[in-house]
Order: structure tokens, then C-alpha cells, then sequence
């Protein structure tokens, strides 16, 4: 059986905003009773058209369906369409104190039923979330991947992205691909290497941008936890004697000191740092 929060358990069983609004000005659907879990949002908004006055729902599903439906009325009431689509799925979870990981997929529906409703009345093209069994290609360019749910790439992608999984157990939870005759499994691995692929080539393309306080403090940092153990475990050790914007100038002490190889040992030290620090950094031997 599923660990509950009471807040779940109090939304599932008193759920709020339950009902249609028959004037809404904006609605979202997603899902289908052939998945198991559908949901339908409506919102209505204030006389400038720009925050939510009311919002209310209309769900086929489990307990966790409920409640996260019930969480996210309540979450976007009161706030601008902009400030809704920073809801998130895990915020939504953290709302209701918690969801099993494996009834995350609730909170992920949620957070595509509001995103679709907004599209739709702003007249722009809406996200590809997929539920489509019938296609191999759906509207927007996504390409179905989970047959049995009607998910995307594009979809899952996404998720996966937003919510750091690294296991197509993970991605099942979060979306419930995979988890019916599993023969998307494949191709839920291929996808979260890719978006991890993506993210780490954008983190070398883009380094952050350091204040030099900040350089000398990650400087230190890494001398102290990454380059030091290693030359401990072999005797040595070294100082850091000065940091002069990029160049870095450290003393070796104990077996590395005079060592024919410290030289190689520079290279090792700055190839650490230009790694974890910054990519112009110059590592010079002193003695002292």
C-alpha cells in the first residue's frame, strides 16, 4: 500500500474546486480512459483576461489523481497566466506534502493540463504531450514512443529533463511509460541519454560565469577535496602559494617535491582545475 500524506489523503477525500465551469475561459484536457487516468481543467479568469479567479476540475483516476487535480485548483487561483506556468509538477507533489514516486505521474498530468489550457487560449501552439494510440507522428513534430499511454519524445524529454531521472524506472513513475507491455523501455534509455548528453554539452559550451572570489574559493575547494587526497595516497602533497587571476601558482611538498614527474604532475593539477573551476587556467611550480 501506498505511504500517504494526511494532506493527500485530505485533498482525495475532500477535494477542492471538484465541477465544471460552464463560461470558463480557458480548458485543458489530458489523458484518456484508455490510460486510466484523464483529467479536464478549467479556468476562468478576471475581466482583464490575465489572472485566474477560479479554477476547477473534472478527474478519472486514482487517489493521487484526485488530490493533485485538487492541489493545482488551488495553487493557481489568484495568480497571472505567466506566474501559473511556473507551477510545476514537484511543486504540486510538495503542495500535498509528498507523492510516492511511483504516483508522480499525477502530478506531472496536472501540470500538462494547465499548460494546455493556457496554450489553447492564448492561441498558441500547444505543448506536444502526446496521448495519441493511433500515430506515429503527432501534431507539433513529437514522435510516439509509448504506444500503450500515447507519450511522446518531446514529452518525455521533458520530463525527464525537469525532473533530473536518470532510470527508465524513474521515467515510468513520472509518466507511466514503459510500465504496461515495456517494449518502449529501449527507447526511454535512449532518451534519457540524450537529454543527459544535451545537458552536459551545454554545461561545457556554457561555463559559468565566476566573480574572482568566487574562482579562488572553488580554486581551494578543489585543490583540498579532488588533487590533494590523490597526492596523499602516494606521499605527496602540495601548497597553494598564490592565485593571480588564471594563473595559479602551488608548491609541492613531501614525495612530490623535486619529484622527476612533478611536472606531470602540474599538468594533473591544472587539468583538474581548468575541469571543475575554468577552462583558461594555468598551473605554475614554485619553489618555496
Amino acid at each position: 500500500m501506498w505511504d500517504y500524506t494526511d494532506k493527500v489523503k485530505e485533498h482525495f477525500l475532500n477535494p477542492r474546486n471538484v465541477g465544471e465551469i460552464v463560461d470558463a475561459d480557458a480548458v485543458g484536457e489530458v489523458g484518456s480512459l484508455a490510460c486510466g487516468d484523464a483529467l479536464k481543467l478549467f479556468l476562468k479568469l478576471d475581466e482583464n483576461k490575465e489572472r485566474i479567479v477560479d479554477a476547477k476540475f473534472q478527474t478519472f483516476g486514482c487517489g493521487s489523481a484526485i488530490a493533485s487535480s485538487s492541489a493545482l485548483t488551488e495553487m493557481v487561483k489568484g495568480k497571472t497566466l505567466d506566474e501559473a506556468l511556473e507551477v510545476t509538477n514537484q511543486q504540486i507533489a510538495d503542495f500535498l506534502g509528498g507523492l510516492p514516486e511511483e504516483k508522480m505521474h499525477c502530478s506531472v498530468m496536472g501540470q500538462e493540463a494547465l499548460e494546455l489550457a493556457i496554450a489553447k487560449y492564448r492561441g498558441v501552439e500547444a505543448p506536444v504531450h502526446g496521448h495519441d494510440h493511433d500515430h506515429e507522428h503527432v501534431e507539433g513534430g513529437g514522435q510516439l514512443v509509448c504506444k500503450c499511454f500515447g507519450l511522446t519524445d518531446v514529452f518525455l524529454k521533458k520530463v525527464i529533463q525537469s525532473n533530473k531521472l536518470t532510470t527508465a524506472e524513474q521515467v515510468t513513475h513520472f509518466t507511466k511509460a514503459g510500465g504496461a507491455c515495456g517494449g518502449c523501455i529501449p527507447k526511454i534509455k535512449e532518451l534519457i541519454a540524450e537529454v543527459l548528453g544535451e545537458e552536459k554539452k551545454v554545461a561545457q559550451e556554457k561555463p559559468a560565469k565566476l566573480t574572482n572570489l568566487r574562482k579562488m574559493q572553488l580554486i581551494q575547494e578543489v585543490l583540498e577535496n579532488e588533487v590533494r587526497p590523490q597526492l596523499w595516497a602516494d606521499g605527496g602533497d602540495l601548497e597553494l602559494i598564490d592565485i593571480d587571476g588564471a594563473t595559479v601558482q602551488v608548491a609541492f611538498r613531501k614525495a612530490c617535491a623535486g619529484c622527476a614527474s612533478s611536472g606531470y604532475t602540474a599538468k594533473f593539477v591544472e587539468q583538474k582545475l581548468r575541469e571543475l573551476v575554468s577552462n583558461d587556467i594555468v598551473v605554475q611550480e614554485v619553489q618555496g
